[in-house]
């Protein structure tokens, strides 16, 4: 098949088009706003799709593209999707690119296709650079905590891994806090300072576990992006009636499962779609605007399945400041759960 050529937006980095912010203490500045793609990119949607999204993206200044060699459906077809758009789009641009990486879920048969040994995360890092159509990664990261494998031999491979090239950076994602304090401690002590740690935060789920990662890696000086800032949809507009649409991810129930739309949490939404609503905004919008006055969070990542459900998500890290009273009534609504 035959693309048409892609030619970038000459005003994506005009003023007031995207903020990017400081990844801890880091020269890295990355985009408010960061598109994932775990859904919609993998080989079960149009390449045609997936490919005008990345352009818009990119063509709105979101230079960060977050993804992990299970990502699909199929288990590596996002990053193939994204290798085409690579190759056909972005090798001009890749300098201004921020590419991200995961390994640690399951992926390939047998022993070595999953979890956190050495042989795992090399072979795949490997593979994935091959399906991308690239060098090297901006940003590696072990994608899970492994219970059995040697802490220290999953942070050497990543420490190993930045010193062959192939990754610029490493970062962990969803590890229990007092595994994480330990590990950007070990990453320092070998010159491979954790740049990132990725987690779920959003309004209705603040574990005390990604709290205390927020307030670790503050003070490690490592950045924190979040995902699932929608929680898998609760936070929009979707479920509002009580009832489960059609081709919702609770109607698949998968990702988001029916029994979660109890009472409570139906009437927590509507409350916090009245606050919305006060607010001028979308009950989305606003979710995303709530993860991104965290302190200490450097970039939320969205997914989206159109680039009009993606321009949805950049105008929110345009919208209003919380007011005190604001956040107040936000924390009464989700205490109620």
């Amino acid at each position: 098949m035959i693309l048409p050529p892609y030619s970038a937006d000459a005003a994506r980095y005009d003023e007031g088009k995207m903020v990017y912010r400081r990844a801890g203490r880091s020269g890295v500045l990355l985009p408010e706003i960061s598109l994932g793609l775990w859904h919609n990119f993998g080989d079960e949607a149009p390449l045609s799709r997936s490919r005008e999204m990345l352009h818009f993206a990119f063509d709105n200044g979101i230079t960060h593209f977050d993804l992990a060699n299970n990502y699909g459906p199929s288990y590596g077809s996002a990053e193939q999707t994204f290798g085409q758009v690579m190759k056909h789009s972005f090798a001009p641009y890749r300098d201004e690119l921020f590419i991200s990486t995961k390994a640690g879920y399951d992926m390939w048969p047998g022993p070595y296709g999953n979890w956190g040994s050495r042989k795992y995360l090399m072979a795949s890092l490997d593979q994935s650079l091959r399906r991308m159509n690239l060098d090297y990664v901006d940003l590696f990261y072990i994608h899970r905590y492994d219970p059995e494998t040697p802490v220290e031999e999953t942070l050497r491979a990543l420490v190993d891994i930045v010193r062959s090239g192939k990754a610029l950076y490493v970062g962990i994602s969803r590890w229990p806090v007092d595994e994480l304090r330990k590990g950007m401690a070990y990453l320092d002590e070998h010159e491979c300072h954790c740049l990132l740690l990725q987690d779920r935060i959003n309004i209705l789920d603040r574990t005390p576990n990604t709290l205390a990662s927020l307030e670790a890696v503050r003070e490690a000086g490592t950045g924190f992006i979040a995902f699932s800032p929608l929680a898998q949809g609760l936070l929009t507009s979707r479920y509002l009636s009580g009832e489960i649409p059609a081709g919702s991810r609770a109607a698949a129930d998968k990702f988001l499962h029916p029994s979660s739309l109890t009472p409570e949490m139906l009437t927590t939404l509507r409350t916090l779609n009245g606050i919305a609503e006060q607010r001028g905004e979308t009950l989305a919008s606003m979710a995303l605007s709530w993860v991104l006055a965290q302190p200490g969070v450097t970039s939320v990542i969205v997914g989206a399945s159109s680039t009009a459900q993606l321009a949805t998500n950049l105008a929110a890290a345009k919208s209003a400041p919380f007011t005190p009273e604001q956040l107040a009534a936000i924390d009464s609504a989700c205490g109620k759960l």
